[in-house]
């Protein structure tokens, strides 16, 4: 079977089963987690991302649970959209009675979450949104934040695109928090280190709506030396086609967030540009003992390669359980305060949960595109530590309220 069909064949067999509430073994006993993603609006990220917390909740069961008792995840799907996620977090707190909430991946749907948790105060592991505010401004003591937030991976993108000789720049970003604090978080950490930098166009398009041939005719015309890019999903291979059909790319420089994923890669296939500064996940050629066991369990699991959704669904799940092993309790103090002393075991290595913004260490990967064959990969790729970006002390402690 071709991973692409295995793909679709794991996506439609677990769409119609993941989300059910019933017949899951042991549920009288279980501690019930809930979860919360845009499995409907966002697919190719969100669905191995499901597949990635499935695979770790069956190791963590086969190996007898936590405190004794299976773990049994009840799964909401937001749609993308912040109020169908509180709806969602309100039916899984108050019926349910789930012992925390996880999950979500647009930066608007975990904010809203996240200030659901403050106010019912219940632990909330975000998984995916990357929002700075989600730990900073509107951090809360009850939210955690898994992956590098939007500041710690524009960060690793500028220690790569401040060498660039380019002195002209342009932004495209989708015009809701997520795209607008990416912009800002890279133009500010660029010209700390590149003072000479000016920037001389921007586009805003809307999510998941861009119209690509007035985007691209408009940084074209601002002729930038380089370009920051961070549009994703059906808009990001939108503006990839229209831009190499127009030349837009041709002796620039483009940086751009998450372009190196696999969720984003592949669809690109043969029109993906080449030599693109991105951060991604070149999981076909990491070689350590953690990724190598994770992709092995992957692919006997799903006849698949992993994709990084598929990775941030399986250290959020193993990071809940150790959350709960180390509290000893499902009590929502003891969790919270257990957090922070505990080490997550992820295919990327340990990481930790930090206590001045429940931020946790995780890390990226950054690289270039290329073309091997028909597929896009990232070639040059480092691992960028997270616990090496972290926002600074100073900075937490003014922007993030008392709690």
């Amino acid at each position: 079977m071709s991973t692409r069909r295995a793909f679709l064949s794991q996506a439609a067999i677990l769409a119609g089963v993941a989300l059910a509430p019933a017949g899951r073994a042991g549920a009288a006993d279980a501690i019930k987690i809930g979860d919360i993603n845009s499995y409907s609006a966002l697919p190719d990220f969100t669905i191995p991302y499901r597949m990635g917390w499935q695979l770790a909740l069956r190791q963590i069961n086969e190996r007898g649970g936590v405190l004794g008792r299976p773990l049994d995840v009840v799964s909401r799907d937001d749609g993308g959209r912040p109020g169908d996620a509180v709806t969602a977090a309100n039916e899984l707190y108050a019926r349910e009675r789930v012992a925390l909430l996880m999950g979500t991946f647009f930066s608007n749907v975990g904010l809203a979450v996240s200030d659901f948790a403050r106010q019912r105060r219940i632990l909330f592991v975000a998984a995916e949104p990357l929002s700075d505010a989600l730990t900073l401004q509107a951090g809360n003591r009850y939210t955690f934040r898994l992956r590098p937030s939007t500041s710690m991976q524009a960060a690793m993108l500028v220690d790569d695109a401040a060498d660039l000789p380019a002195v002209t720049w342009a932004s495209i970003a989708p015009n809701y928090e997520y795209g607008q604090s990416a912009v800002e978080a890279f133009r500010t950490l660029l010209q700390a280190k590149r003072p000479d930098v000016r920037w001389v166009a921007e586009q805003w398009p809307p999510l998941g709506k861009i119209d690509a041939g007035p985007t691209v005719q408009a940084l074209e015309n601002a002729r930038p030396d380089a370009i920051f890019n961070v549009t994703f999903g059906p808009d990001l291979v939108n503006f990839v086609r229209e831009g190499n059909t127009r030349g837009l790319f041709e002796g620039r420089s483009v940086v751009s967030l998450l372009t190196g994923e696999p969720e984003y890669l592949d669809p690109l296939r043969s029109e993906t540009p080449e030599g693109w500064i991105v951060t991604g996940y070149p999981w076909s050629a990491i070689q350590t003992p953690e990724h190598d066991a994770f992709a092995a369990a992957y692919r006997d699991a799903y006849d698949d390669y992993p994709r990084l959704g598929s990775v941030v669904g399986h250290a959020t799940m193993t990071a809940v359980a150790a959350i709960i092993a180390a509290a000893g309790s499902t009590d929502t103090d003891r969790m919270i305060e257990a957090a922070t002393a505990v080490t997550v075991d992820t295919p990327f290595g340990p990481v930790r949960l930090r206590d001045l913004d429940h931020q946790s260490t995780m890390g990226t990967f950054v690289g270039r595109t290329a073309l091997a064959g028909n597929q896009g990969v990232m070639t040059d790729w480092r691992y960028a530590d997270g616990a090496d970006y972290l926002p600074p002390p100073e900075m937490v402690k003014a922007l993030r309220p008392p709690t």
